[in-house]
Parts: structure tokens; sequence; C-alpha cells
């Protein structure tokens, strides 16, 4: 498996980028906080750096546009009730996608993008539109997949696709499908727009959490059991899909020593975060490896390096997620997960593991 810390591209600049303030990642931005400090106080001062909303261009698919007094959609937690009525879905439907890998695709190794689609669709979407009978919720959530990956190239692409073009036309035709779609359902309390783009996000992320967890199983394999929280929380540390957020200045600020003009990006990242020793225990030289027993110590609290966000527009369905990432390493816990070819680091949106295949075998008791 890759290493992230050896990664080139944006991920390799801002994991390498000078700590202690403000870093310009080229001449006249974009701007990355660089001390857990200066994070906090990006996220959670909206009067200063706005939310931006093109979903068709960001590294994640949380934009919206909502009015609001910024412009833009603030998203309520997922309540408790609705988080275990979505984890329910999930352990049934993951139990469901295992099963029809054996009958189909026995011979096959498991694709970890692939076989986590529908479990994570439809439990997100039985989560945030609690209201629907399961065939509605089923084509709800096709469609918010088949809009992800009409999405992906669009924002993989380096210039912004013309209107006219077929990748521009794709995503167009994916994302209007889905509103109307949306359109028809009766109860729905925020606008179809709001709801697909709630969707896409709570769908896209776990998708590639789920794959990392599952990657980092088959790479450590070797290792002694682990709590499945701890092996969530050191996943998301170590790979957090929403590896990089963005705001934009409204205005000239002067912060961590630099002075950003209006309308420029400033970027937070939580992967980077993840990386400093006072907000991880063990040894900070091996900071960089993947040890969910360092969590048995308390020492620090995880999510302290922020792999949901902060402030108004902090991750809605962050219980969720946890919560179907649980499931995932549960049963991940019970195998020995072998890769079955060599991962890669895949930064076209997000990050994710590609590819992610593997066989499992039980795993074998321990001698008493």
């Amino acid at each position: 498996m890759d290493s992230v810390e050896l990664a080139g591209g944006q991920l390799g600049a801002v994991l390498t980028a000078p700590r202690g303030g403000m870093a310009p990642l080229a001449p006249g931005g974009p701007w990355l906080a660089t001390t857990p400090a200066l994070v906090k106080e990006v996220l959670t001062d909206p009067e200063r750096f706005d939310f931006p909303g093109d979903v068709s261009r960001g590294s994640d698919l949380s934009g919206s546009r909502g009015e609001t007094r910024t412009g833009h959609t603030l998203y309520s937690p997922v309540p408790a009730a609705a988080v275990s009525r979505g984890s329910d879905v999930f352990g049934s439907e993951w139990r469901t996608a295992l099963a029809e890998h054996e009958h189909v695709r026995a011979d096959e190794p498991y694709d970890a993008m692939q076989l986590l689609r529908r479990p994570v669709a439809r439990s997100t979407t039985s989560a945030v539109l609690p209201h629907l009978d399961t065939a509605t919720r089923d084509a709800v959530g096709d469609l918010v997949l088949d809009w992800i990956d009409a999405l992906a190239p669009v924002i993989a692409s380096h210039r912004p696709p013309r209107r006219w073009t077929r990748i521009r036309r794709a995503e167009t035709a994916a994302r209007v499908a889905l509103e109307d779609f949306l359109a028809s359902v009766r109860g729905l309390e925020q606008t179809p727009q709001q709801v697909a783009t709630m969707l896409a996000a709570g769908i896209q992320v776990p998708i590639a959490a789920g794959a990392f967890l599952l990657a980092w199983s088959g790479a450590h394999r070797d290792e002694p059991d682990a709590d499945p929280v701890h092996v969530v929380w050191e996943t998301l540390r170590l790979t957090s899909p929403s590896w990089i957020t963005a705001r934009v200045t409204t205005r000239r600020v002067e912060i961590g020593g630099a002075t950003i003009p209006a309308g420029r990006v400033v970027f937070a990242s939580p992967l980077l975060l993840g990386r400093f020793p006072e907000l991880v225990p063990g040894d900070p030289s091996e900071i960089a490896s993947f040890d969910p027993t360092r969590w048995q110590t308390h020492e620090q609290r995880p999510g302290a390096w922020l792999p949901f966000g902060a402030g108004p527009h902090m991750c809605p369905g962050r219980n969720l997620g946890i919560a179907q990432l649980t499931t995932v390493a549960q049963w991940a816990s019970a195998f020995e997960i072998s890769l079955s070819e060599h991962v890669s680091i895949d930064q076209s949106r997000g990050i994710a593991p590609s590819p992610c295949r593997f066989t499992v075998t039980p795993r074998r008791s321990s001698s008493p």
C-alpha cells in the first residue's frame, strides 16, 4: 500500500508544507493553515472565511445553494434515531452485498469500493429521508451514485469543463435526473438540490473511508486484534477521504503571519493535523504508522484532528459515518484480509484507495 507521506501532487504539497503559520502553496495562494489553532479559526469564523459551494470543482461534495446569511445551507446533525436506522440498514445491506459477491463472483477478489456502494447509499438515504419506502429509497440511492460517478471526471479535470463538453453534459444529466426524482418525492424538508448535495457528500466519503479501512486491515493483517472503533479512528487519522477543505476570505485578512486578500482560497487539512504529535498518542517517530492500539491509552481524544471539520459546516453525518465504518471494522476483525494487488492513492476526488481488491479467510483463534 502506498504511503500517503510519499504522495505527490496537492496531497504531498500539503503534508510537506512548513508548519507554524499560514503557508502559501503557490505564489499568491492558496494558503494552508498549518496549526490546530489556525485550522479552528478558519473553520469556525464564517465572517472572514466563507464556504465555497461549487461541488463541481471542490475536493468534496459538501457545498450547497441554499439561502442563508453566507449563501450556503447549514445542515443539522443527523438525529440519533436516524443514525440508528441508517446503521441498521447498512448492516443488512452489507450482509447482502457480501452474500451477492459469494453467489456471483466467489472466485474473484472483493472490490472494496464496489462492495460498499449500495450499503452506504441505502444507509445514508434511509437516515436522511426516513419516510421513504424501500423501493423509492433504493431508487434515490442509485441516482445519487450515478451523479457521483458522473461528477468524478468533472472534479478530476485540470480545467473546468465547458458546458457543452461530454463530461459536463453527463454530469448535468445525472444531477438533473436526481433532482427531478427528488422533486417528485413528498415530504422533503429541504429543496431537491440541498437534499441531493447532502446525500452525495454522505455517500461518497464513507465509501472511500470504508475502502481505506479494508486496505489498512489487509496491509496490517498480522497485527493483534484491535478495537474496531480504534481501527476507524486510525483510518480517519491517516487517510480521511475529506482530507482537505476550503474556505474563501470575505475580506482582507491578517492571520498566522500572512496577509491574505479578499476572495482567496484558504485550506484546512485534517490529514495534516493527524500528523501532529500533540494530537496523537504514541511515539512521535511512529506517527505515520497505522496503529489502532495507540488509542487505548486515552492520552489524546480521538478526532482532535477534526476529520469531520468544525464550525457551522461541520459534517452533519459524522455519527452515521462512524457507525457505518465500525460495522465494516467489526466484520474485518473476523477475517484475515489479503490485498490482491498493490494499493495506490487516488487523488482525483478527495483521496481513495485505487484499486482496493482483497480476499478473506476466517481468522484463526489465538492460542490460550
